[in-house]
Order: C-alpha cells, then sequence, then structure tokens
C-alpha cells in the first residue's frame, strides 16, 4: 500500500502548497500561544498555553503518529523560520564535526524532561511561551549560519523524539521499485533539481530504511524524476531489527548516540508518567519533610536524573553482561547494546502513547472556553462569556483504561519480537544462544510493561483542567 497513490489524500501529502499551508496555520496558532502565554492569565486551563501544547498537540501527535508517521515535524511551524533563515543569510559553514550526533539532542532531552516536571511548565503559561520564542530563535539562528538541515539533524530535542517514536509507525518513505533507483544517474532525491530541493537530511532514497531522521517532508518526493517514492506501508519496529547500512547513519550497531536517544525516550516515557501519579508525588512531599526541605524540588530532580540516567545506563550494562555471559555471544558488548537497546523502543512508544492519550481523552473539552476567553480578551464580545464546565476535572472515559493497555500490550509483543529477531541476527543465526542472549532483556521489557499497567491504574493528575 501507498498513501501518496490516493485519489484525494495522496495529492494533498505530496503538495507542498498544503503542507505550507499547514504550516502557517500551526505558526498561527504558535504565535496565539507566544501571546496568550506572555500576557494571558497566569492560570494554565484558562490560557492557549496551557492547553494547547499539553493536551492537543501532544494527544494529536499520537494520532499522527499511529496513522502514517512522523506528522509532528511535517507541519512544523519551526520550518518557516528555518526557510526564512537560508533565503536571508548564506548559511554556509558546516556543522562542527564534534557536535554531530544525537549527542547534544539527548542532553536537551534530558534537561527538557527534568524542568517540565521539576518547574510545572504544564502549569506555567510564561515558561511555554517562552521555550516556543526560544525554539524559533535557535531554528533561525543555526539554520541561517550551518548549512543543510542542521538544526533538524543535530539540535531539535523535538525531532530526534518523533524520529524514534516513528520507529513504530505503519508507513515509511521508500522506494517503489529498486531497480528503477538503481539505473538513475541523477540521485535526485537527496541532491535536488532545478525545480525541487533534496532531502535537507542526507537520505539517499536507495539506501534509506525506515523513519530515522525523516522529518516526511516529501522534498524527496517531488524531486524525483521517476517519480518512484511513496509513502509505503511497513511492518511497525520492522527497522529496528535490521542492521543493514542505512543513508547518513550507518548501521545502527555502530551508532550508540542513537541507542542512548532511544534508551532515554523509553525510560523517560515511565519516568514522566510516574511524577504525575499520586502515591509518587505522596512519597516525594513526605520524604521532602522528612529531610526538612522547603520544596520536594531538589527530590525531584534528583530521581528524574536516576530515572533518565543511571537506569538506564545500570540497565544496559547488567543486559548486556548477563546475556553475554548466558550465551557465550560472541558479538562485541556495543553492538549487542546499540541493537537490543533499541528493541525496548516499542514499549515506550507504547507508555507514551497510553499517557498522551489519557490527557487528550480527558481534556478534549478544554479547548473551546480557553478559545473563547482569548477572543473575548482581543474585544470580539460576540463570541459570549466561556462555559468552563467542558474543562472540568471528570472521570476518564470507561474506554480509556482497555485502549491504554491494548496499546502497551502491543508494545511489550513488538519489543519481545524485535529483541528477538536482533538476537537471532547477531549469534548468526542460532536459536539457542539468541534466547539466552535476549532473555535480559525479554525481562527488562516485562518489568517495563508491568509498570506501566501499574501506572495506568493509579489516580493521576487531571493537568490542564480547571478544578
Amino acid at each position: 500500500m501507498d498513501l501518496l497513490r490516493l485519489p484525494v489524500v495522496g495529492a494533498a501529502l505530496r503538495s507542498l502548497a498544503v503542507r505550507r499551508s499547514v504550516q502557517v496555520v500551526m505558526l498561527l496558532l504558535a504565535a496565539a500561544l507566544i501571546v496568550d502565554g506572555l500576557l494571558g492569565p497566569r492560570m494554565s486551563p484558562m490560557n492557549l498555553a496551557g492547553v494547547l501544547p499539553w493536551t492537543y498537540w501532544r494527544g494529536l501527535m499520537v494520532i499522527g503518529l499511529l496513522a502514517i508517521g512522523n506528522a509532528v515535524c511535517m507541519v512544523c511551524p519551526f520550518m518557516l523560520p528555518r526557510a526564512l533563515a537560508k533565503r536571508l543569510l548564506p548559511a554556509q559553514r558546516a556543522w562542527p564535526r564534534w557536535l554531530r550526533g544525537k549527542w547534544l539532542a539527548l542532553a536537551l532531552i534530558v534537561a527538557y524532561l527534568c524542568a517540565y516536571e521539576a518547574f510545572d511548565l504544564w502549569d506555567d503559561p510564561r515558561a511555554t511561551a517562552a521555550i516556543a520564542l526560544t525554539y524559533f530563535a535557535a531554528a533561525f539562528a543555526v539554520d541561517a549560519v550551518f548549512r543543510g538541515a542542521a538544526f533538524c539533524k543535530h539540535v531539535c530535542p523535538i525531532g530526534q523524539f518523533q524520529f524514534v517514536q516513528a520507529t513504530v509507525s505503519p508507513f515509511s518513505i521508500g522506494a517503489r521499485r529498486t531497480d528503477v533507483c538503481r539505473t538513475c544517474v541523477t540521485a535526485d532525491c537527496v541532491r535536488g533539481n532545478d525545480r525541487h530541493g533534496g532531502c535537507e537530511l542526507e537520505l539517499f532514497i536507495p539506501e534509506k530504511r525506515g523513519n530515522l531522521d525523516c522529518t516526511l517532508c516529501m522534498d524527496c518526493v517531488r524531486a524525483c524524476p521517476h517519480d518512484n517514492v511513496g509513502l509505503l506501508a511497513v511492518a511497525p519496529a520492522a527497522e529496528l531489527a535490521v542492521d543493514a547500512p542505512r543513508s547518513s547513519l550507518r548501521r545502527l550497531s555502530e551508532r550508540p548516540d542513537v541507542a542512548a536517544v532511544a534508551l532515554v525516550c523509553v525510560f523517560g516515557a515511565f519516568a514522566n508518567a510516574a511524577g504525575m501519579l499520586e502515591p509518587v508525588l505522596a512519597v516525594e512531599d513526605a520524604l521532602a519533610a522528612r529531610l526538612g526541605l522547603a520544596s520536594p524540588l531538589a527530590l525531584t530532580v534528583a530521581a528524574l536524573l536516576v530515572a533518565l540516567l543511571v537506569l538506564p545506563a545500570a540497565s544496559l550494562g547488567a543486559a548486556v553482561a548477563i546475556g553475554r555471559r548466558l550465551s557465550g555471544a560472541a558479538p562485541m558488548a556495543r553492538a549487542i547494546a546499540c541493537r537490543l537497546a533499541l528493541a525496548l523502543v516499542p514499549i515506550g512508544v507504547a507508555m507514551w502513547s497510553a499517557h498522551f492519550l489519557f490527557h487528550f481523552a480527558t481534556g478534549i473539552g478544554t479547548a473551546l472556553p480557553v478559545a473563547q476567553r482569548a477572543l473575548a480578551d482581543l474585544g470580539a464580545a460576540w463570541v459570549g462569556a466561556p462555559d468552563w464546565s467542558p474543562a472540568a476535572a471528570m472521570r476518564s472515559p470507561s474506554w480509556l483504561t482497555g485502549v491504554e493497555l491494548l496499546l502497551l500490550d502491543a508494545g511489550l509483543l513488538l519489543s519481545l519480537a524485535v529483541g528477538w529477531r536482533s538476537a537471532l541476527d547477531l549469534n548468526g543465526g542460532r536459536p539457542r544462544s539468541a534466547v539466552a542472549l535476549h532473555l535480559p532483556w525479554a525481562a527488562l521489557a516485562v518489568a517495563l510493561w508491568l509498570a506501566g499497567t501499574w501506572i495506568v491504574f493509579q489516580p493521576m493528575q487531571m493537568r490542564g483542567m480547571v478544578h
């Protein structure tokens, strides 16, 4: 199946005009978010900056991810300041060699996850607006100086997060017919031509595998002179079990930075959700009181650093050591760690999806009264006084828990399948040795699944809602 072959959907997806139009809408929403965040009420459920990004954007991100793939990067409003920077300034410098890879983005992801919980970013419209402004400025500054898509490829923490999540998507950009690519001599998909630009992230279609580093911009689709690039149906997470050379990324077994980003995203899913649970918050408050701390801020930061850095590193080391000892595996420890760490991605995506859908489903009524309030502040009296009852905290829908558990079950099964395929490949197809190598990673996936199941059944803060 190729989505770009569908009559209406395909034309819309490949159209640059449609993409730019959606990006303009997103830019206007971002501008409204920033203005309201800075000038509007400080109470987050009554402010666009407290509702649009933390409830709607994250929920729609999950829906887009499970429907077509990396839709967030596809319609990203930060692409417009990047495009403006390319037009106004030369952007002749190459990205510094010592900053290449994912380590800078990894540090930004960890910093964001810690700041989100420690400083209650979800409850601070001013801080949310400041983050959005900083993002626009950073996208403009980086791509005004450096060639290609340096911001997307090496800096953007949202982009790296999306790349990891999109590995479980059911569609991926790829060649419709490999024989056509073999006879192509222009490589317009990556170089571009007089009519269309090529892939700024340097993904050469014949060597592209999966969704890592792909922003779903469709530049390669428009540039291909043979109309040989499609948005093709794939088995979710199958790319994680393959270690073939990848355009611009090399082999995943040679990319510890990619594995580290994936592992932090996985453990971050559970840490982020656990930080909103009533039992966890009660323990933090009690421990802070016992230690005589004015607030649990220091404890929160320490716990998050342990969950995001210490626990993943310890789990990785233990799983590699136990797996090698049980299996007598010949592969190097780095190759095992890089390959099998990626096998945990599906269970991490499942936890993020369950968590974001919870807030989306319980907060679906928040946008209308907030929009009414914002328009009334601008003098649009015709919208009437906002009715805040749809934004009030309420019981979650009866179907929600079942959907969350189904997502976690699917994530566990995918993680076990990817881990098994990877272990088999690492051991040259020897089943007995592969079972032994995979065993500690399977145990880790099951432990994460149990943690996710426990989280689903705990009382969670109804953030972004009127209480």
